[in-house]
């Protein structure tokens, strides 16, 4: 099985953001033991509607790395355990700590495809599309637009 950075090039449609781990030293990190969850916006996220503010992130490589780590938990948590946490809104316990030390809020949310609709969680602004990718260090999980920091 694959660490999380090669299974993200194995699969395609991660350029952006394995490019930017490499710019940011992170490379190491995301092939280390883990286990991480990685929450990984595929290509297009990076080319959202807030197209000036994604440019001059890839342009600051400070900015860049505080936002990447938004996208990494230490821990491996699968779709099941991020519902579980995204139900404990009324505790006020539906967040995770990303790696540099902020939270992400996570709320349960529906995707629907034609005649099937999936449960799913939303972390900020951010859909998981595709989960439960298993990573011989962890899981990543596909989300539609890059998690800004605040």
């Amino acid at each position: 099985m694959k660490n999380i950075i090669e299974t993200a090039i194995d699969i395609g449609n991660f350029s952006t953001f394995v490019d930017s781990v490499k710019i940011v030293g992170l490379t190491d990190f995301l092939t280390g033991p883990g286990p991480y969850t990685a929450f990984v916006p595929q290509d297009s996220g990076f080319t959202s509607k807030e197209e000036g503010k994604i440019k001059a992130l890839l342009e600051n490589k400070e900015k860049l790395e505080e936002t990447l780590k938004l996208h990494i938990v230490s821990g491996k948590y699968t779709i099941s355990d991020l519902l579980k946490i995204a139900e404990m809104k009324k505790e006020e316990k539906n967040k995770l700590i990303t790696l540099n030390g902020k939270d992400v809020t996570l709320s349960p949310t529906i995707l629907c495809f034609c005649a099937n609709d999936v449960e799913t969680v939303k972390l900020e602004t951010s859909t998981v599309l595709s989960p439960d990718i298993s990573c011989s260090n962890g899981i990543i999980h596909v989300i539609d637009k890059v998690l800004m920091p605040k």
